[in-house]
């Protein structure tokens, strides 16, 4: 094997928050494909296998993303590493078992927004899922082809060009973060496809998945699993985030 391969299972390796016979718990860096990636993307299961291969099952068909997070998105990620696991996780992500909490850091609103700090304020729409633009859109009324979509957010602090929002996900539709915030007038750094004024230089936006609890499926193992992932990329933004969460908890 090359240095270069070696070194990049490392890293990896270096990123896996939870690992057992079962699952295992990546913090996915944005660019990454969680499935079905496409040329030039990073096939994270792929070269997942790889650093796990050390650690060979019965069943070599896995690890399989038990849930997804969007390309341009960071953080969490499940992967099931049995037909066992895969099913009970795709349960729990279905029955809304999982608590999902998410960073995202937002473009100052030009609409005269104005957020309450540390107030959870729940959004309930409709999503529709447009195939041809890869694109969801947030509707505020029930309709052919809408699934019910609900989140919860509180605005953890605030700088002179952006808000920083902490986000409970209760569903789990797709790109469903950034569909109800654009519907609301509200803009995650870097997503031109959802509004953003600009790009981020790095390709990815600034929605990171920080942490989730989700059922063991390990038959005898603790009731939860809970992993918390800092944000891969350590700029000034993201570590003002974590100065405002480290203040809220404190």
């Amino acid at each position: 094997m090359r240095n270069e391969e070696l070194g990049e299972q490392k890293e990896l390796k270096s990123r896996i928050l939870h690992c057992d016979s079962h699952c295992v718990v990546v913090n996915k860096i944005a660019g990454e494909a969680v499935e079905g990636a496409r040329e030039g993307m990073v096939d994270l299961p792929r070269e997942l296998a790889a650093v796990l291969a050390a650690q060979p099952l019965a069943e070599d068909v896995l690890p399989v993303a038990a849930h997804r997070i969007d390309v341009p998105v960071s953080g969490c990620v499940v992967f099931a590493r049995t037909e066992e696991a895969l099913r009970f996780l795709n349960t729990a992500f279905k029955n809304n078992a999982v608590e999902k909490r998410y960073w995202a850091i937002i473009e100052q609103p030009q609409n005269n927004i104005v957020l309450p700090e540390n107030e959870n304020i729940e959004l309930i729409h409709f999503v529709q899922f447009d195939p041809r633009q890869n694109k969801s859109i947030a509707h505020n009324e029930p309709g052919p082809g809408r699934k019910k979509a609900i989140l919860r957010y509180r605005l953890a602090g605030r700088g002179r060009d952006y808000l920083f929002l902490e986000i409970d996900l209760i569903t789990g539709r797709h790109h469903q973060i950034r569909a109800q915030l654009k519907q609301t007038g509200l803009h995650i750094k870097g997503d031109l496809k959802y509004g953003a004024r600009r790009s981020e230089k790095t390709g990815g936006i600034r929605l990171h998945a920080h942490s989730l609890s989700f059922p063991n499926p390990a038959p005898n193992g603790e009731t939860y699993i809970t992993v918390q992932a800092d944000p891969p990329q350590r700029d000034n933004l993201w570590l003002a985030f974590e100065e405002f969460t480290n203040a809220r908890y404190q």
